[in-house]
């Protein structure tokens, strides 16, 4: 039987989640690893999609516009932009596996400039749980295009966290009122 279901696990790396990262969202970023690899194992037991959207930039990108918003992050090749702490032997682990794989994005949506909406509906997948960095920026940006993509979303608020808790609660309290999301802990 065909799995209708995806694990978005969205830039949950060094550079947004280690306490030296260039755009952390520190301790509340690192409080969430266990329900993320605790979901991830869950997804791959039940032979569901685990995918990770993860952020990649080029230094000082001119025509970027986060260059001008915020310091070098998630630059390809370097220990910021590599999975945190459990996250990365998970994936080590997992990578493997035909449903599990990591997917490059340059924008705050999973969605923007990639064809991640063509490969799940090829997968017929209709129903999206998104955890992972940071709540108000990349993984609300990913829920509003999935929104109007017309997905089913899933939240995982224990799964998720932002740069401050008032980004975090506004952008949860969106999901839920806004994008009619199921949010569950």
């Amino acid at each position: 039987m065909t799995s209708h279901t995806a694990l978005l696990i969205i830039d949950y790396t060094n550079d947004f989640v280690a306490d030296k990262g260039a755009l952390t969202c520190g301790k509340a970023g690192q409080d969430i690893e266990p329900r993320i690899i605790q979901l991830a194992d869950k997804f791959v037991k039940d032979d569901d999609w685990v995918i990770l959207p993860t952020d990649v930039h080029t230094p000082n990108d001119p025509y970027h516009p986060e260059t001008k918003l915020f310091p070098p992050h998630n630059v390809r090749d370097t220990w910021g932009r590599e999975f945190y702490d459990d996250l990365a032997d998970w994936f080590k682990v997992n990578q493997d596996q035909d449903k599990v794989y990591m997917y490059d994005k340059t924008r705050y949506s999973a969605f923007a400039g990639t064809d991640l909406d063509l490969r799940l509906r090829e997968r017929h997948i209709d129903t999206l749980h998104l955890v992972g960095v940071c709540t108000d920026i990349c993984v609300l940006h990913t829920a509003v295009d999935a929104y109007n993509l017309n997905y089913q979303l899933v939240i995982h608020k224990n799964g998720v966290a932002g740069l401050t808790p008032a980004g975090k609660k506004w952008a949860l309290n969106h999901f839920e009122h806004v994008l009619g999301a199921k949010v569950i802990d």
